[in-house]
């Protein structure tokens, strides 16, 4: 028998296992995370130090809305005003810059969803602002920080 090009899943109780999305159901197939994934959470985790240097309090990290209409990947709280953070990370600039990558159509739905997550927690009709960070990490060396405020 011809064996497969794509290993077996590991075993779910080995330690070694890799990590599951905490949407994870019995029975579904594991979602694995790529090293694209695992790249854009470290840019995360570095937009959430860098905003909390700067004065930010993050509250909400990689919130859904509901029925599958969208993620943001944080929510702060900027001298009290809610800020909706979308963040885009690259290793390098091959592929054009972080902010290239938020078009007219993400801005739109990054608004909606803020007002959604607004909503959500009690805050409806609260003015929020979307902010976006792009982060560069470029192998072996510092990560590069750019935070755009208030982008409409």
């Amino acid at each position: 028998m011809p064996r497969s090009p794509l290993p077996s899943p590991p075993d779910p109780s080995s330690e070694s296992s890799p990590r599951r999305s905490p949407e994870h159901r019995p029975g579904a197939r594991p979602a694995f995370r790529l090293p694209k994934d695992a790249l854009g959470a470290r840019g995360e985790e570095v937009a959430a130090d860098y905003l909390r240097r700067h004065g930010h309090e993050v509250v909400d990290r990689n919130w859904r809305a509901p029925h599958g209409r969208g993620e943001l990947d944080l929510v702060t709280l900027d001298e009290g005003r809610v800020v909706v953070v979308e963040v885009k990370t690259r290793s390098s600039l091959e592929f054009g810059h972080p902010f290239e990558a938020i078009g007219p159509a993400k801005l739109e739905r990054l608004h909606r969803l803020g007002a959604q997550w607004c909503a959500a927690h009690g805050l409806a009709g609260r003015l929020h602002r979307v902010d976006a960070v792009a982060v560069l990490l470029p192998r072996g060396g510092p990560a590069v920080i750019e935070h755009l405020e208030g982008v409409r």
